[in-house]
């Protein structure tokens, strides 16, 4: 059975077949394996594992045969390597809470988690141009960010950390991967801090659903709230649209600032102009045809 993969790596499925095999191995295995265990300490653990084993198998596959052309390559570096690479920043960040978290005391550990979220805000403040390039769905800067040619030549501050081989990085794709975790992290925080606040955290944890982020371009969301707004599907065509931002934006853990404006550049596009749901058209058709092979 297939595991379906994010946006971000479906958009660009195809042309890089050679890493099809360990992209889809590896969420099938964090769906199946890691996600589901109870322990977060042992979930981080066995999280890295995986994630580190992934990249090495990546990694092994550009030393056999390198990119055919700067296109891939910024493909590998902006949406395929991110995908372990993040999670295992993430589990990296988790682990190190769990292991530096106070151990008793529910007021000790809050204080913990609210100085963990004033790191990641300040996080975000420090690279706010870096993720609104990203958040908006641009690319004239990609050559830049996400090639090795450009490692010295950048236009916004890189992670000073490289994944430890030079070959394997570009100025950019660490950077790119620690804020798709801080996503995640948000969620783990959050959750941490609920469960101390409900003093019941075994209904909690049966209640919780499963954290969802979204991992496509804000543009792309709006697009999509805009769609399901029009079609008056939601609430019986009553659902007002700032009603709807907010829902969206509760359930993904993010900021649609100025989504007017985002609509109209949406609709100052020329040629195709819902380029989104497009690609998800052709998505579930690619699904089906596929399901229906198997």
């Amino acid at each position: 059975m297939r595991v379906p993969l994010p946006f971000y790596y479906l958009m660009i499925q195809g042309n890089n077949e050679m890493f099809d095999d360990v992209i889809h191995s590896f969420h099938k295995a964090l769906s199946t394996k890691i996600l589901d265990i109870p322990d977060s300490l042992k979930k981080a653990d066995a999280g890295i594992d995986l994630c580190n084993n992934t990249l090495s198998q990546l990694k092994e596959l550009i030393e056999k045969e390198d990119f055919e052309n700067v296109p891939d390559e910024i493909e590998f570096f902006k949406n395929i390597k991110p995908c372990p690479m993040s999670y295992l920043i993430y589990f990296t960040e988790v682990r190190s809470c769990e292991l530096r978290k106070p151990i008793a005391g529910d007021n000790f550990q809050l204080r913990f988690f609210e100085k963990e979220l004033r790191k990641i805000n300040k996080f975000f403040h420090k690279n706010n141009d870096f993720v609104h390039y990203m958040e908006q769905g641009h690319s004239y800067m990609d050559h830049q960010l996400f090639t090795r040619n450009h490692r010295k030549n950048f236009p916004f501050t890189p992670m000073i950390n490289y994944y430890q081989y030079p070959e394997f990085s570009t100025s950019h794709d660490m950077l790119w991967s620690k804020v798709q975790a801080m996503y995640r992290f948000i969620h783990y925080v959050r959750e941490s801090m609920q469960e101390l606040r409900s003093g019941q955290k075994e209904i909690f944890k049966e209640k919780k659903h499963k954290v969802v982020v979204w991992s496509g371009s804000k543009t792309a969301l709006v697009e999509l709230i805009y769609a399901l707004h029009a079609t008056g599907d939601l609430n019986y065509g009553t659902a007002d649209l700032n009603a709807l931002i907010s829902s969206f934006e509760d359930f993904f853990n993010i900021r649609l600032d100025n989504f007017y404006k985002t609509f109209s550049e949406i609709k100052a596009r020329k040629g195709n102009r819902t380029k989104y749901l497009q690609n998800l058209i052709l998505n579930l058709e690619a699904k089906m045809a596929r399901d229906d092979e198997e």
